[in-house]
């Protein structure tokens, strides 16, 4: 994102206010430019409710479980009585809701191509309003495609994959196939041909819903290879023939599919509903650590894991505006959506390419998709946050020394002030207000999922954009639900407690070196126990091993990662066992540890550590930003292209130096730290296979990807 043209009239007003804002600051008493936030009847202060007990283990033992203060006798499996599989709570919400918008989508003015400094073509786009579906005519769309697809064949029980972008019609056709009872099959927009072949045939499916682009530059590739598919429906609108594809293979538009759902003989079918038992979602997960494994998630899953993340909003409801772009084929986005829908949110959509002013699709001086919806609500993993703290605070440092000072100042003061539980306003309004601007000015709460976000992005996010960072801890297999911390907790490198609806365990993992009798906190591998326990793989028993029942009958999955309770109840991941790697001298290292502490480097927009046990030292694949790798190769007076920077010996040395002073800056092991580094002129992005879509690194990938520099850095042949 380029933030200049954003921050520029900040910067002047910065400059114009900073000795009077100064003598404010420093000489005005503190009820003039701060005030404490109001709390709920009865709860106290914010800073009172931060310090309060989170959870607690119910049975004594530092091991646990320790469930939420609020949970503590029974766990919370659902939002009201009766509301028990997924297409109730949708009718739930039409019948409460149905004139509130509920979907809705930017209309596309013009489009395009734009010709770039290096003779290429990108696509650029100037878009509309949000045009919007009430609650209402979205259960009518849903209702009227469920009865169409059954009417092509698709059966209740039956398997049926949706391969589509995040937009509307993708919760229009999941909520379609949950009311009809239609499991439904996952797959990332960005899979490649073999995982989509994969999925497919492991769940043998007849039917998939897709768009007209993926069919096109996907889909239609490994139609041979998938022999059971009959019926592709296609939510685009056009166009309505769909010539040149295999014999026995029929393409439909959703409109068409939608018709056929209106038809008196078809609607008089009636449907099987669900029960809180079947399956709703196979999804299958990204493939970070080989084959996408598919996830059985039950109706009663699903809503047990809503039930919990909902709690930890804070008024939650009719009047909030969350902003979608994220995966819906990653557990995060699809539960935060289900979320929405359940309380009467309106969820407007967006993709990465045009979420603000600044991004690549958006034609210059047109308006991103934040600055039209105004979302309170919005959920983002922590390589869109790092990014976004980077590139502000990259801005800082151009800033004269006057403005600096004056930010560094605001920024430190309201940094205190909110460890105190005091919001800001004067601050806020003077000096944050246009970076807040940047996701639309209105954002009330940012939930971070899918990996650790690091204390200085979270502090970052928390003061520029005035308002709290829920950073929370979940997988596929627990629905995205474990722990989210509370919106008025401050504290940096923390996940929370746990959530209403589930409880942690931690079990010793003698090989790393973690037991529940650690002090000063219990340490150990995290087990998540709780109604959103998912139902295991699908048709992979040799993986199920992860998953087990207790003697009570309750459902627990053993995550792999380790973290430590905290005296408050709160979960901190100190590292995975995945990730842990022992060298040659007995010395363990953490990967995932030695990326985090580095990603805060400004030279460093991503980074892979490896090593392995016949080996003494760990070695590091690095994208660097490109800005600041330009101005450290003029420094030192190397030139060439960016490729060839990338290429030369003399740029890695360079960088390797940055890169051990960071690592000490951070207190690394010298035995943690890179000895050697091969640096990569292009990103890593999920198109390219190497991070899944919460970008997280997919170590096999990016292990096959630079073989040929690890034998070198190794001193192989």
């Amino acid at each position: 994102m380029k933030l200049k043209e954003d921050l520029n009239p900040v910067l002047l007003l910065l400059f114009q206010v900073t000795v009077w804002l100064y003598s404010v600051l420093a000489f005005l008493p503190s009820y003039l430019f701060s005030s404490v936030s109001e709390s709920d009847a009865g709860l106290g202060s914010e800073q009172e409710r931060a310090q309060r007990l989170k959870a607690r283990s119910v049975t004594g033992r530092p091991a646990g479980p320790y469930r939420a203060m609020g949970a503590t006798k029974r766990l919370v499996s659902s939002l009201h009585p009766g509301v028990d599989t997924l297409d109730k709570v949708f009718e739930d919400a039409s019948r409460r809701f149905p004139d509130r918008d509920c979907l809705g989508t930017r209309e596309v003015v013009m489009e395009e191509d734009e010709r770039q400094s290096n003779g290429k073509f990108f696509k650029k786009v100037i878009l509309g309003q949000y045009r919007w579906l009430s609650y209402a005519e979205t259960h009518r769309a849903a209702t009227c495609f469920g009865i169409g697809l059954a009417a092509l064949g698709q059966r209740a029980h039956n398997n049926i994959a949706i391969f589509c972008e995040t937009r509307a019609e993708w919760v229009i056709a999941a909520q379609a196939c949950f009311m009809q009872n239609f499991p439904l099959v996952t797959l990332y927009s960005t899979l490649g041909g073999p995982a989509i072949t994969h999925g497919l045939n492991e769940t043998e499916v007849s039917h998939i819903i897709t768009s007209r682009e993926l069919l096109e530059t996907r889909l239609k590739f490994i139609l041979l290879e998938v022999p059971r598919l009959q019926h592709i429906i296609v939510v685009d609108s056009t166009p309505t023939k769909w010539p040149g594809y295999p014999r026995g293979i029929s393409v439909h538009n959703m409109a068409t599919v939608q018709e056929l759902g209106t038809k008196p003989e078809n609607v008089s079918r009636g449907r099987k509903q669900p029960m809180p038992s079947d399956i709703a979602v196979i999804m299958y997960t990204s493939g970070s650590t080989g084959v996408p494994k598919g996830v059985m998630i039950s109706h009663s899953n699903i809503i047990a894991g809503i039930t919990g993340m909902a709690e930890r909003i804070p008024n939650l409801g009719e009047n909030d505006t969350y902003i979608g772009y994220l995966p819906l084929a990653h557990v995060l986005e699809l539960s935060a959506e289900l979320v929405c829908v359940a309380h009467g949110c309106r969820i407007g959509y967006s993709s990465p390419q045009t979420l603000a002013d600044q991004s690549t699709k958006i034609k210059k001086g047109s308006k991103g998709d934040t600055s039209v919806l105004q979302p309170t609500l919005m959920a983002a993993v922590p390589e869109i946050m790092d990014r976004i703290y980077k590139n502000v605070m990259t801005k800082v440092e151009e800033m004269s020394s006057a403005q600096r000072t004056l930010f560094t100042l605001a920024y430190n003061y309201k940094l205190e002030q909110l460890s105190q539980g005091r919001s800001t306003p004067l601050c806020d309004n003077l000096v944050f207000k246009k970076v807040r601007s940047l996701l639309g000015g209105k954002t009330r709460v940012l939930l971070s999922g899918g990996a650790p976000l690091s204390a200085a992005t979270q502090r970052f996010m928390n003061v520029c954009f005035c308002c709290p960072v829920g950073q929370g801890y979940g997988l596929t297999e627990t629905c995205g639900a474990g722990t989210i911390s509370e919106m008025w907790d401050y504290s940096t490198g923390r996940v929370g407690g746990p959530l209403v609806c589930s409880e942690i365990k931690l079990k010793d993992w003698v090989e790393g070196g973690y037991h529940s009798t650690d002090t000063p906190n219990p340490q150990g591998e995290i087990l998540i126990g709780g109604p959103n326990v998912t139902m295991g793989y699908y048709k992979n028993e040799a993986k199920n091993q992860d998953f087990f029942v207790d003697e009570n009958g309750q459902r627990w999955f053993c995550t792999g990662d380790i973290g430590e309770v905290h005296p408050d109840g709160c979960l901190k991941i100190i590292d995975r066992k995945k990730d842990l790697v022992k060298l040659q001298a007995g010395e363990y290292v953490s990967l995932g540890k030695v990326e985090a502490m580095l990603k805060n480097c400004p030279l460093i927009d991503n980074i892979c550590a490896y090593a392995n046990s016949n080996e003494m030292y760990v070695i590091g694949f690095v994208v660097p930003n490109q800005k600041h790798l330009l101005l450290l190769a003029e420094q030192y007076l190397i030139r060439g292209s960016w490729e060839e920077l990338c290429d030369n010996a003399a740029m890695e040395e360079v960088v390797l130096q940055v890169i051990t002073e960071a690592a000490l800056s951070a207190q690394l092991e010298r035995f943690e730290i890179p000895r050697k580094i091969r640096l990569s002129p292009d990103p890593w992005t999920p198109e390219t296979g190497l991070v899944t879509e919460a970008f997280k690194l997919k170590r096999q990938q990016l292990k096959s990807k630079y073989q040929d520099d690890i034998e070198r850095m190794y001193g192989g042949k």
